[in-house]
């Protein structure tokens, strides 16, 4: 069964279902919550809360002693919710969504006003502004996000990583992978957190080299307003180049269970949340299963042949308040995957695609693990802090075979090409204060300690020179210790200061950093601000580059790549941000970043770490030595209107250039330089009916340039039998640019006490053929093109109640 026919035929049971449900009266909900100081987090007394309906209707609360409210039969759709608060910054939240089938929880922090007297309204701080994070002293390169975004946006699939590609200096273009490329930097310059643990990879099949994988382990039903950044980031975050993904967990409904039943493409899943008891504690959970794996076992055919991706993963969080106003929190996820390549079982008649190579059977294996626990709690009206503790760990199996075929194209022979199995256990431990001094002045400190115990073993094998090489066989211990501290200085209302340091340290070769950071903004009035940003970043080596080994011709091993020292970046950003109207926003942003320390060949060659990343498997390169540089400056534009009157659109452009210099002294376009990157997104809502359900249209176009190859040595190649490149002329041939059209189409239903919601989302719209990969093919003596995803109809299911 082709996949096209087979999401139809979901669609048409989904259908169906639908009409079994009893239709409903009017639906309504509670919207209920809690107000805080956005600094000390201690609650606020007495703070309102309207809400405003479409069709002009108020409602209304105030916040008790525990700085709790609740509004109670509010009707379903999008509101406009308004807290204002004597002595505070009022804040707006446009189109909450209401359903029937969930409760609205807003937990909500205010800024303090410098004029005490007066309440003083400002836009720029409204939580629907994506420029407005959950850390209060990022102002440049920094934007947050929802768990809505990650569902509206066309293409996105509920993947966080994805989402964010549609975001300005970010650069998506691998239809098979959702690393993030940040203004021409490796992936692996990224930083992840989850409640403020630094954690490894969170996707499935997500290699220690990467940052990114098919498929996130992040389950969007779980997440809060979080934040991302993409340069000049703050003092409280380290040991990364490129930019932060800060991921928060929500907590469950304290008060009333909710179930949830959902079937996409990332998983069939099944979730809970609701109170433990009546003291306020709650929990929540969501497990999945991958869709692929339930109908291979159904023994359906989904057009993947063999290579069917199985996955299942678990998200979840428990929250119990204590007596005395803190909180304890005890968060995970963990996730397994596996797929089997099998070239032996390639169609050799048919057109190549991203699945494998014809000429290897493969078999990764991986498995990741996270789980924390945290205390916090106001310490006075002042003081907040919060303890983290936690403990990851990776596993990551890989077994390759390369094959010989005989004159009739079938497997006679097998050889063993590659072996690996790379473990990682972490133990973390973190501390966050902040302080406000008064309405002006506030601090926040803090440190990590991240102890790491690496086992990695990878082995290659090369049947047709009889060569088998060991690169790496080690175990070891590793911490790397962090501190930071941030002062943001308010002028006034208009003018703000932010001055911070961070510091680390890393046992594994003795290596310390200091690093400045600050920024400045000036709100020249309500439409217009100009931000500046300046940030000193270092990043330890990649763990599997530090234990890469290397045997002298006396037959000693050695790990040549050791003591190297961290890369350097140099980060300055410079931002203008309109507010055109209340619900249109214009930015612009113009940075530049230096790349220092980068690690090269000891010997005159092109490679750089600059360009890891480009694929899962380990760098293996030895005797590399920290003289390498690099460059990337550009500008970048974004347009977005907030959803208002039923529609909303986002346009984000950026046009940079990446350079970098390997240890032979010529300039060259990094892997990740694709000069330019345009997306425009657009979506509209309509009441349909005669119950007036919600059907909605939104459509994505990506444009990227073409990225930047190695050249293949043909005559080499086939005197090898392999793919052989050109490393001389390194990035110097340009793919075709990549194009694409994603288009969802959405419905809810509202019932008395629940919500459907069906979408199908239309991938490739347009059925462009982009490039994946070019290779050498051995049995046919020819380079291969491997193009990425074709058209691709992705339905979508969702029930909560």
């Amino acid at each position: 069964m082709k996949p096209t026919k087979l999401s139809f035929l979901i669609l048409l049971a989904v259908a169906c279902t639908c009409l079994t449900f009893p239709l409903a009266a009017q639906s309504t909900q509670t919207i209920r919550g809690k107000i805080s100081d956005g600094v000390s987090n201690t609650v606020l007394i007495g703070v309102s809360i309207t809400v405003l309906t479409a069709d002009q209707k108020t409602f209304g609360a105030v916040t008790d002693a525990n700085g709790q409210f609740r509004i109670d039969k509010v009707p379903v759709g999008r509101h406009t919710v308004r807290i204002t608060y004597i002595g505070y910054e009022e804040q707006s939240i446009p189109n909450t969504i209401v359903t029937a089938g969930k409760e609205v929880i807003l937990n909500i922090a205010l800024t303090e006003s410098v004029n005490q007297l007066n309440e003083i309204v400002i836009t720029g701080t409204t939580r629907e502004d994506k420029t407005a994070t959950n850390n209060d002293m990022a102002v440049v390169s920094a934007r947050s996000f929802d768990v809505d975004d990650t569902k509206r946006y066309a293409g996105a699939i509920g993947d966080p990583s994805r989402m964010a590609a549609n975001f300005a200096g970010v650069v998506g273009g691998n239809d098979s992978r959702n690393d993030i490329v940040v203004r021409g930097n490796s992936p692996s310059g990224m930083l992840w957190q989850l409640e403020g643990l630094n954690i490894p990879n969170p996707n499935h099949f997500g290699a220690l080299v990467a940052t990114g994988g098919p498929v996130s382990m992040l389950n969007n039903n779980n997440l809060d307003k979080s934040d991302f950044m993409t340069g000049a980031f703050t003092a409280q975050y380290g040991n990364a180049t490129a930019g932060v993904f800060d991921l928060r967990l929500r907590d469950g409904n304290n008060e009333k269970r909710e179930l949830l039943g959902q079937i996409g493409f990332n998983g069939f899943e099944l979730g809970a949340e609701g109170p433990i008891g009546k003291n306020g504690a709650s929990y929540i959970a969501n497990y999945r299963y991958s869709t692929l794996g339930v109908f291979q076992s159904l023994g359906i055919e989904f057009g993947t042949g063999s290579s069917t991706p199985l996955y299942q993963d678990l998200n979840f969080k428990v929250t119990l308040p204590t007596r005395h106003g803190g909180k304890w929190s005890v968060f995970g996820l963990g996730g397994v995957s596996e797929i089997d390549l099998l070239g032996s079982e390639a169609d050799l008649d048919g057109d190549a695609d991203l699945y494998g190579s014809e000429n290897i059977d493969s078999y990764p294996r991986y498995r990741t693990g996270i789980a924390g626990i945290s205390y916090e709690k106001s310490l006075t009206e002042r003081t907040f802090i919060r303890f983290t503790a936690g403990a990851s760990a990776t596993q990551e199996k890989f077994h390759a075979d390369s094959l010989v075929r005989n004159a009739e194209n079938e497997v006679s022979e097998r050889y063993l090409r590659a072996q690996a199995d790379m473990n990682t256990q972490k133990y973390s431990f973190n501390v966050l204060a902040r302080t406000k001094i008064n309405a002006r002045n506030s601090i926040v400190s803090g440190f990590y300690i991240d102890a790491q115990h690496v086992d990695l073993f990878l082995r290659n094998a090369y049947a047709n020179i009889g060569r088998d090489t060991v690169r790496m066989n080690a175990q070891d211990n590793t911490t790397l210790y962090q501190a930071f501290s941030n002062w943001k200085h308010r002028f006034g209302t208009n003018l703000s200061m932010n001055l911070g340091i961070h510091a680390q340290y890393y046992s594994l070769n003795e290596q310390a950093a200091v690093e400045p950071r600050a920024s400045v903004q000036y709100i020249i009035n309500p439409r217009h601000t100009v931000s500046l940003g300046y940030g000193l970043h270092n990043q330890a080596q990649n763990i599997t580059t530090s234990f890469t080994q290397t045997r002298t011709t006396a037959g000693e091993i050695r790990l040549t790549n050791k003591d190297l020292d961290f890369t350097t970046s140099q980060h300055l950003v410079l931002t203008y941000d309109w507010n055109v109207t209340e619900h249109l926003r214009v930015k612009a942003e113009g940075y530049y970043q230096s790349l220092r320390n980068v690690p090269v060949e000891s010997k005159s060659s092109s490679y750089s770490a600059i360009n890891a990343g480009m694929s899962f498997a380990a760098e293996e390169e030895d005797s590399l030595v920290n003289n390498g540089k690099g460059h990337n400056y550009g500008i970048e534009l974004t347009v977005e209107r907030f959803f208002h009157r039923n529609y909303y659109f986002l346009f984000t452009t950026s046009l940079f250039d990446s350079k970098y210099e390997g240890s032979d002294g010529v300039e060259r376009n990094t892997a990740f330089n694709t000069r330019y990157v345009i997306n425009a997104l657009a979506g509209k809502e309509w009441r349909v009916g005669k119950n007036k359900n919600f059907f909605s249209l939104n459509l994505k176009l990506t444009a990227i340039g073409g990225k930047y190859l190695v050249p293949i040595n043909f005559e080499k190649s086939q005197q090898m039998g392999r793919t052989i490149y050109r490393p001389e002329l390194a990035y110097s041939e340009q793919q075709d640019p990549y194009f694409r059209t994603d288009l969802r189409l959405s419905y809810r239903k509202e019932y008395t006490r629940s919500t459907l919601e069906i979408s199908m989302d239309l991938q490739n719209l347009t059925n462009n053929k982009n490039i994946f990969d070019q290779s050498y093919n051995p049995r046919t003596n020819t380079v291969v093109t491997q193009y990425q995803q074709a058209f691709f109809p992705v339905p979508f299911l969702r029930y909560t109640f």
